[in-house]
């Protein structure tokens, strides 16, 4: 089973029909958005699709920090508000602190995320580190 080589012209196809661009309103990041959920769900998407949706996750990522941007928190206001926005609970962070009591302490403000738990919280928030400290 070898490789595709990246195809410019089919890649050219690609954009011509979804036309990425600067997104400049919440109507072109929805369409921007609908078009990279077509490409993710795909089973085996192309080398070509995957670099489109690449291309249009970078738009998409650069409109939302731009218009959304998030709050600026201590530490456990920021790991408690992204949990709410995902509806997670404490115990669904342990395998982030290893324990219900240093979770508790560390949601609780009693003290400061480690830097394994900085390292751990950004993979699984999928967020910058400098946000946990």
């Amino acid at each position: 089973m070898g490789l595709r080589a990246f195809n410019p012209i089919r890649y050219g196809a690609l954009c011509a029909e979804a036309i990425p661009r600067v997104i400049a309103d919440d109507r072109e990041f929805d369409r921007m958005t609908k078009k990279l959920e077509d490409l993710a769900f795909r089973d085996k998407p192309t080398a070509e699709e995957a670099a489109l949706a690449e291309l249009l996750a970078t738009l998409i990522q650069a409109y939302d920090d731009r218009h959304h941007p998030l709050p600026q928190l201590p530490p456990h206001k920021m790991i408690s508000f992204l949990m709410n926005q995902r509806h997670l609970r404490q115990a669904d962070l342990l395998p982030v602190f290893g324990s219900r009591s240093a979770a508790s302490d560390v949601l609780g403000g009693k003290r400061e995320p480690s830097k394994a738990h900085i390292r751990k919280l950004s993979q699984f928030f999928q967020a910058p580190a400098d946000l946990f400290l």
